[in-house]
């Protein structure tokens, strides 16, 4: 019996499939937010970290696919905000963030 091949058989496949990022892959495009450009990134997660959603104030745990996001033209690492999928898609529907301690009831 002869072994299997998983070859990809032309150059062009072979550079096809290198280029195209897995589901959840890290990938960086740019959108409109509040007026100025803003780069966002899909990221799976792994970091280990708890990260507070800047949309509806609740953690991001550990393993939690999630986009993180900052203006084109800011400071860096200190612009950046973690934001969960579904906040970051729903961001221009949704009201301004109330500022509120950590430990107030959320009504």
């Amino acid at each position: 019996m002869s072994p299997r091949r998983n070859r990809i058989k032309s150059a062009a496949d072979r550079d096809q499939a290198e280029s195209a990022a897995p589901l959840g892959g890290s990938m960086r495009r740019t959108e409109n937010y509040q007026g100025d450009e803003w780069v966002v990134q899909t990221v799976a997660g792994t970091a280990g970290r708890h990260y507070r959603c800047p949309g509806c104030d609740q953690e991001i745990p550990p393993g939690t696919g999630h986009v993180v996001a900052w203006p084109m033209h800011g400071a860096g690492v200190d612009d950046r905000r973690h934001w969960h999928r579904a906040c970051w898609g729903a961001r221009e529907r949704r009201a301004s963030n109330l500022l509120r301690g950590r430990g107030a009831p959320r009504y």
